[in-house]
């Protein structure tokens, strides 16, 4: 077995988290930009800005819990000792370079190699950030210390917005690297 159930249970509510999530922030942040950008309304959810909050609040804690069980599985298991870890970062450079020429081997799912496992720890620590920085946009009186921390509700938004964008470059590549290797997709599906 690949990935166990409870894995693939958590990836795609993960993914589904994620998608509303997004597509109900772009509506939020299109009520307030704080960049000379908006996004088209075909691309978000929500309808208004009431709708779209509603709508985030609903997978934020989606997301939340999962990413939790997630967590904790992995801790439990000791999956994330073994799949992630060591992560020398000549590896990660290493992997790099033979992605960027095509010659990075693939014929073990069960295997990461250096750079999913950065990519992997990368996504994990940006969505703990973008949890915490929207716990400040969202109940900015009640985290005065955590809003502090992240320099103040203004730069929280940033923090938040700019974590998203990463996510969201994240999960852009994670699909072109599923297409490229359909295998990883159907052991996300199968378990094996």
């Amino acid at each position: 077995m690949i990935h166990p159930l409870w894995l693939r249970i958590t990836h795609w509510s993960n993914a589904l988290a994620v998608a509303i999530l997004t597509a109900s922030g772009w509506r939020i942040y299109n009520a307030s930009p704080f960049f000379d950008i908006t996004f088209p309304p075909e691309v978000t959810l929500g309808g208004w800005l009431g709708g779209a909050l509603q709508w985030h609040f609903a997978a934020m804690w989606l997301l939340g819990t999962n990413g939790l069980i997630y967590l904790t599985a992995n801790l439990a298991t000791g999956r994330l000792r073994r799949r992630f870890y060591p992560l020398p970062l000549g590896h990660v450079w290493r992997d790099m370079l033979q992605a960027f020429r095509g010659k990075l081997a693939h014929s073990d799912p069960a295997h990461y190699n250096a750079v999913q496992r950065a990519a992997y720890l990368f996504v994990i620590a940006d969505t703990v950030l973008i949890f915490l920085s929207g716990l400040v946009l969202w109940k900015s009186v009640q985290f005065p210390v955590l809003r502090e921390l992240m320099g103040g509700y203004e730069t929280a938004r940033r923090i938040h917005f700019v974590g998203m964008t990463a996510l969201v470059g994240f999960v852009a590549v994670h699909i072109v690297m599923a297409a490229l290797v359909p295998r990883t997709l159907r052991a996300m599906f199968r378990g094996r």
